[in-house]
């Protein structure tokens, strides 16, 4: 190993979370090394939210024209799979990342590509494409943000079948003519919309009872009741034995329990996410590898001081977006740490910043976690569904309102379906949560998240008044509901 080279900050990781961390903490006038294996961006930029939602939105946009008087018929045909996949690839710089090599250029910031380790306390050691090695020390911070990745089962046959997951789902160059989807996340629930879309017969798998468990059940069960409506098939109870494939390119079977079998062309596993954390060094310091790494309230890791975790790999929220608001609360903190002096436990660094929704506490990831789902329709939520706030032991009432009786949704939509509920703490009058699912619902969330997190009374609400006619006279129906 050379000699170490110091830095305030040393960054492993650069996903979108890894990025804000970078940028708060070049804001602060600390210096920073960001130690990233493949491309700056991560996966989000090249093999989730943003790829994805180039593929979604031509199949989004046609079902609306669809349901438009005027454009139904002339939205009847296929898409243009070709100009989709050259949409998709424009904003993944057709997988190269050297738009984001020049914005950390822009803010001072270093690069250093390769496997980066923790390497004891304050260390993170880097061994390059070219077997180059490298100890980078950081006089304040090491920040771990490396993500996470998807989970294939451990069924038999599985490894010869070479299945897609998130990131073949995405990146593919051709329509498969038959896809099979074995899970009911956001991934699958997604991809299917998608790839429906764009010509596929889907098949989704779903071994509990619906699609988008997290969610309020009628989430699942609108997208579940669309998905069909497009002539995808779903079953749910279902359980998936074993897979095998026909030859390297050949058709892929999936073998259910009981013995029945399915046929596709490809399959995709949306069977969750496991953290990347295997082969990072966390034994150096007392931490197991493989697993969650456990943080604070500033995303700062228990026992050490110095050591903080951002987005997927503390598994407090596994979105994108959840992310980047946990690297500007734990680059605050960083840097009011770094002001305050290493060892000093001021207002400024540990105390009052870090009590509830204070500066240097991610306190959104539990009372106010924000969701999109980008199907058709679309299912928004943001904090707690009743389910949840009712195992918190919130005194709660639900409201539910049908979306399409909102003026605003009949003229968004010729047979527009959709739902809403929000979740009302009774003994403090407040939103604890919120669930729109309808076509262009997504843009019905901020307003949600504003109220859950800034805990908006009911009465002050009342005077919130939305303009007509639009999809957000449902809080007006909601409230009307909620006060009888």
């Amino acid at each position: 190993m050379t000699e170490a080279v110091e830095y305030d900050v040393v960054v492993l990781g650069g996903g979108p979370a890894g990025e804000n961390i970078v940028d708060r903490t070049r804001a602060a006038g600390l210096s920073t090394a960001l130690v990233e294996s493949e491309l700056v961006g991560g996966e989000c930029s090249y093999w989730a939210c943003v790829p994805s939602k180039a593929l979604l939105r031509p199949v989004l946009a046609r079902a609306d024209a669809r349901r438009a008087p005027g454009l139904a018929d002339a939205a009847r045909g296929p898409l243009d799979t070709a100009a989709v996949f050259a949409h998709r690839d424009y904003w993944t710089g057709s997988w190269k990342d050297d738009g984001q090599i020049d914005w950390l250029d822009s803010i001072g910031a270093h690069l250093y590509r390769g496997h980066g380790r923790l390497y004891g306390i304050r260390k993170v050691a880097v061994t390059s494409p070219e077997g180059e090695h490298h100890v980078l020390s950081a006089r304040h911070a090491v920040v771990v943000a490396t993500g996470s990745r998807a989970v294939v089962p451990d069924l038999p046959g599985i490894a010869g079948a070479r299945p897609w997951t998130s990131r073949e789902a995405t990146s593919a160059q051709e329509v498969p003519g038959r896809l099979l989807i074995v899970g009911g996340s956001v991934v699958a629930a997604e991809m299917a919309t998608a790839w429906q879309g764009l010509g596929s017969q889907v098949t989704v798998l779903v071994r509990g009872p619906r699609l988008l468990p997290r969610m309020e059940p009628f989430a699942g069960e609108l997208v579940a009741d669309a998905l069909r409506e497009a002539g995808a098939v779903v079953r749910t109870g279902v359980t998936v034995e074993a897979v095998v494939r026909d030859g390297s390119t050949g058709p892929v079977t999936v073998v259910l329990e009981g013995g029945e079998t399915l046929v596709g062309d490809e399959l995709l596993m949306a069977t969750g996410r496991s953290p990347r954390t295997d082969d990072i060094g966390l034994d150096t310091v007392g931490l197991a590898p493989g697993e969650w790494i456990g943080v604070d309230e500033s995303c700062r890791v228990p026992g050490h001081d110095w050591l903080y975790a951002v987005g997927d790999v503390n598994h407090r929220a596994l979105l994108t977006h959840q992310g980047k608001y946990q690297a500007r609360i734990a680059g605050a903190a960083i840097a009011a740490r770094a002001a305050a002096g290493a060892s000093a436990d001021t207002e400024a660094g540990t105390g009052a910043g870090t009590g509830r929704w204070g500066a240097h506490a991610a306190t959104a990831d539990t009372l106010a976690l924000p969701q999109v789902v980008f199907t058709d329709p679309e299912a928004a939520a943001v904090g707690l569904s009743l389910a949840e706030a009712e195992r918190a032991g919130h005194r709660v009432r639900a409201v539910d309102y049908d979306l399409s009786k909102v003026s605003g949704a009949g003229l968004y939509a010729d047979g527009y379906r959709g739902s809403a509920r929000m979740v009302v703490d009774l003994d403090r009058e407040v939103l604890l949560g919120a669930t729109f699912v309808g076509p262009g619902a997504a843009e019905l969330l901020h307003s949600a998240t504003i109220a859950v997190a800034a805990e908006v009374p009911i009465d002050r609400l009342w005077h919130a008044v939305p303009a007509f006619p639009t999809i957000s006279e449902i809080w007006l129906r909601l409230l009307e509901t909620y006060r009888g």
